[in-house]
């Protein structure tokens, strides 16, 4: 099913808003009509908007008793046809990576919004970090892909909080915005457009939910009450859901199935940005709020006559091999500085012969432009 243009659901214009008011914006224009959540620092603002904004559009919005609830809530009414979602932060989405990995094989889109912050555990929680980068993609057991994007603005709170319900939609998986503190709680000036692209799930009467001979690997989505015989089940299954936890040919054809209709659109799905790459000899690699630090480290290096360069992650999962892999072979070295001990940078390792130097920060502090700086002055 084609993106079709849609009327805007807020007006039309320039709005001052926080990261977190900006994506629950972002959901309510995407369709989302759902969202059942648990109040947690320093996503909670995202919750509070949905609150009363759905009331105003007609939808449906729940507290429930803890994060593992509020997923579970979320995959319901998803198979009840509706858009839905939850927000949370690094307790809360340990919490709930069973339920991840349960909507991931039985194919259920859905958004989840992670506004990181300094842990483990409990952690700080009013204070940044960008802990879950690894979590997200590996959180639950087994093999199976999502889709994950890093904001670094307010604006792409909104814009990528609509992305994701859109690719969630068209390929049936949990899709996430990976923001963090600094992003959520940031507010700075959104632009809405007097349109959106939105993208719904495919539906056609009597064919198998779990199985597909279409090129995407993406069958079409029916819901409870619409007449079709519905099996969901989170163990082994055949193409009409019957559990076949006993056949490995089974088994192995739904865990290829699932992984490669993510995998085979990799060019569609991700989003990288350059900046000053075509003389540079040393790169930055940045994501999140950390990325608006290095682009300010880079532009002022650029006066200074530094051959330096930066690409900007804005999709995680499906990583960017691609993309890295080019870097790699354009310059002598690559930073990578994160608010974590080196996630993403080991990524970055696996499809480069460059050198690459991870810039850790775990302090609970933004890393500032300063600091960013004084790192790349020693590898120049």
């Amino acid at each position: 099913m084609p993106l079709k243009s849609l009327q805007s659901s807020f007006l039309k214009g320039t709005f001052y808003l926080s990261g977190n008011e900006a994506s629950a914006e972002g959901a309510i224009a995407a369709g989302c009509r759902f969202y059942a959540g648990y109040p947690i620092t320093p996503s909670s603002e995202l919750m509070e908007r949905m609150a009363f904004r759905l009331r105003e559009v007609g939808g449906v919005f729940i507290q429930m008793e803890d994060e593992i609830a509020s997923i579970c809530a979320v995959i319901g009414a998803s198979w009840a046809g509706a858009k839905a979602m939850t927000a949370t932060s690094g307790p809360g989405f340990s919490l709930m990576q069973e339920a991840i990995g349960y909507a991931a094989f039985t194919e259920t889109p859905c958004v989840i919004v992670d506004v990181q912050r300094a842990g483990p555990c409990t952690g700080q929680a009013t204070r940044v970090g960008s802990g879950d980068m690894m979590q997200v993609k590996w959180g639950s057991h087994g093999d199976y892909q999502i889709i994950a994007f890093s904001p670094w603005s307010s604006q792409e709170m909104y814009d990528f909080t609509i992305k994701a319900f859109n690719l969630s939609e068209k390929y049936r998986v949990p899709a996430f915005v990976m923001a963090d503190e600094a992003v959520g709680h940031l507010r700075e000036t959104v632009r809405i457009p007097e349109k959106i692209e939105i993208w719904n799930r495919k539906k056609q009467k009597g064919i198998p939910p779990f199985g597909t001979e279409e090129a995407d690997g993406v069958p079409p989505m029916p819901s409870f009450g619409e007449g079709e015989r519905l099996l969901v089940t989170g163990s082994t299954h055949d193409a009409l859901g019957y559990r076949k936890t006993d056949d490995p040919e089974v088994h192995s054809k739904l865990v290829q199935r699932i992984n490669l209709k993510i995998l085979n659109h990799r060019k569609e799905i991700v989003e990288t940005e350059e900046y000053f790459l075509e003389d540079a000899e040393v790169a930055i690699l940045s994501y999140g709020f950390t990325a608006r630090s290095s682009l300010y480290a880079v532009k002022g290096l650029r006066k200074e006559g530094r051959r330096v360069g930066m690409m900007r992650l804005k999709t995680i999962w499906p990583f960017p091999d691609e993309k890295v892999s080019e870097l790699g072979k354009k310059v002598r070295k690559i930073l990578v500085p994160e608010m974590n001990l080196g996630q993403v940078a080991g990524e970055v390792k696996k499809y480069v012969t460059c050198e690459v130097i991870s810039f850790n920060q775990t302090n609970g502090e933004i890393i500032r432009p300063e600091k960013i700086k004084e790192e790349l002055r020693k590898i120049l």
